[in-house]
Order: C-alpha cells, then sequence, then structure tokens
C-alpha cells in the first residue's frame, strides 16, 4: 500500500485491504466480461494460417480487429477455424484491421474463439472462468480489468458491510492494454478509443458519496479512465452520465477529478498504464515502490499482486 501524500509503503495481504477502506467511501468496479476473442482463420485461397485478435464490435457482423500474419490487406478473405468467412475491410493502421464476417459472431465465440491471455501468460487456463473477475457481468472486452481479480465475493461482502457503497461501471477494455508506448515524447503515441458506461445511477451514488465526505476508489486503471471521462462532462456534481468512446490519455501532470484511491497491479514499462499511475502518485515515487516490490519478489502484471494508492 502507497501513500501518495508521505511516499510510506505498507506490505499486507491483500485481504486486508478492509482496514483501509471507510464507511461511506465507494468502491469502483468494472464489470466487463472477457470474450472467447482470439480466432484461428485460414487465408483463402491458400489455407495458410493466420489469427484474429477481436477488440470491439462496430455492428452486428464488423469488428475492429488485430491480426496476426502476413499479407492480410483490404479484401483478403478468410475462414475462422470451424466458423464464417470473413472479410478485411479497411486497414486501420499497423495491426488494426476493420473486418466484416458473413454472420454476427458474437454469439458464437464461446463456441469458435480462445481467451485472448497475454504472451506471458503460458500456462492453459483450466477454465475460462479464471481469466474473469467475479463481478463480471457484460461481455465486450478483450482483457481482464486484472485489479478486479484479486476480489472474491467474501471479501466484496465483507467491504459491503461495512458501509461501503458498490458502484457498478462498465469499460470494455481494447488495443492499448497490448501496445506499448514507442514514442520518446508519450504526447505523440496514438492513444485508442474504449467504449464505457457509467449510468445516472452509478453517478447519483459517486456524487452523493463525495457531498457526504466518502472517499471514490476504483479498482483498476480502467475504472479510473472511465471515471475520469465521466467527470469532464460539464454539470452538477463531480461526475456525470456517461456512455460512449473515450479516448482519454493520463499521463503526468493529468488533473484528477473523480479519483480519489485506486487499486491497480504492477504494470508493464512503457505501458500506458505505467503512465497513469505515475500521473495519480508521482513518477519517482511509483519507481520507488516498483523497486521495492521487486526486491521482496511481488509478481507483477496480469495475475500478479496488487498495490492500493491512497
Amino acid at each position: 500500500m502507497l501513500h501518495r501524500d508521505s511516499g510510506d509503503v505498507e506490505h499486507r495481504i491483500f485481504g486486508e485491504i478492509t482496514d483501509y477502506i471507510h464507511p461511506g467511501d465507494a468502491l469502483v468496479l468494472n464489470e466487463t466480461r472477457v470474450i472467447p476473442a482470439r480466432l484461428r482463420v485460414r487465408k483463402i485461397p491458400t489455407g495458410g494460417h493466420a489469427e484474429l485478435l477481436l477488440l470491439r464490435q462496430e455492428r452486428p457482423a464488423v469488428w475492429e480487429a488485430m491480426v496476426g500474419g502476413k499479407g492480410l490487406g483490404v479484401g483478403r478473405r478468410l475462414e475462422v477455424v470451424g466458423g464464417p468467412v470473413v472479410e478485411i475491410i479497411e486497414d486501420l493502421g499497423g495491426p488494426r484491421r476493420l473486418v466484416r464476417f458473413q454472420e454476427p459472431i458474437l454469439d458464437r465465440l464461446d463456441e469458435l474463439g480462445e481467451m485472448p491471455l497475454p504472451p506471458y501468460i503460458q500456462a492453459p487456463l483450466r477454465d475460462r472462468d479464471e481469466y474473469q473477475t467475479t463481478f463480471a457481468r457484460r461481455p465486450g472486452s478483450a482483457a481482464a480489468p486484472t485489479a478486479g481479480l484479486h476480489f472474491t465475493p467474501r471479501l466484496l461482502g465483507r467491504i459491503e458491510r461495512q458501509g461501503v457503497r458498490l458502484v457498478r461501471i462498465t469499460l470494455h477494455i481494447g488495443l492499448d492494454t497490448f501496445v506499448p508506448v514507442r514514442e520518446e515524447d508519450p504526447l505523440r503515441h496514438a492513444i485508442h478509443t474504449e467504449w464505457c458506461e457509467l449510468d445516472a445511477q452509478a453517478a447519483e451514488t459517486l456524487n452523493t458519496t463525495t457531498v457526504h465526505g466518502g472517499r471514490i476508489i476504483a479498482v483498476g486503471t480502467t475504472s479510473v479512465r472511465a471515471l475520469e471521462s465521466a467527470a469532464r462532462i460539464p454539470g452538477p456534481g463531480r461526475v456525470q452520465p456517461f456512455q460512449g468512446s473515450t479516448d482519454l490519455f493520463i499521463l503526468p501532470g493529468f488533473e484528477f477529478r473523480a479519483t480519489d484511491a485506486m487499486v491497480t497491479n504492477f504494470h508493464l514499462p512503457r505501458s500506458t498504464l505505467l503512465m497513469m499511475v505515475s500521473a495519480f502518485a508521482g513518477r519517482e515515487r511509483i519507481l520507488e515502490t516498483y523497486r521495492l516490490a521487486i526486491e521482496r519478489g511481488y509478481r507483477f502484471y496480469s495475475f500478479g499482486d496488487a498495490m492500493l494508492i491512497l
């Protein structure tokens, strides 16, 4: 646990997070659910192997996707292994393509797709729910909001019984989870949009929390991105209802308007997520905290350890 004001660090087990969350606070959970978004495909007519990673549904049969393989330009037709034909209809730059299936694919992903595990996870899942939070409800993500993996139903029940409000929002995780920042000047990094929703009930609960002196505690960087997107809409209260795409890029110097604390995993170098937590707690403070984490053998990345930043 990192105290932003002093830089003090405490080493605790995750279940003891209840010592730091107070009655009247609000804990913000991202309800997105990972879809089996990785599709094995064959090139038509050669039969060569390739891969699609679905990022975002644009229309029932049209998706933004990342492609893996050569010769995957506009007009290329592919066949999903065991499934329909798909055509590349637009080059979106880099590995991104807009693709159109012969038929809507979402309802067949459980049958045809694989879970889009990060490349550093080599062990197979025993079942697909291992890469889901226990509160995942709304399908649409290409990756799990990994800070949420630490919360069990029992722990959430304890937190709620303390008088903490559980606020549920959605942000479907897309390309920026996978793409490192390669530009020397991060401002030149092309940030991509992700769909999110913070409804009227969530906004009312969060604004009431603030009025009564409670804190807004975001579970994961995805919750932070949704909260801060909703906080940039003019209107009464700290946040406004919001539904749509966000391209909010949070870098050091950013003014946080809705987030008082966050739970977050330890992130990859040169990632937009590491830049966000550096913006929240200070770059040097985060780097020192990461140094201590490495010394103590903390686990990084998706199934790694977490820290609470207050």
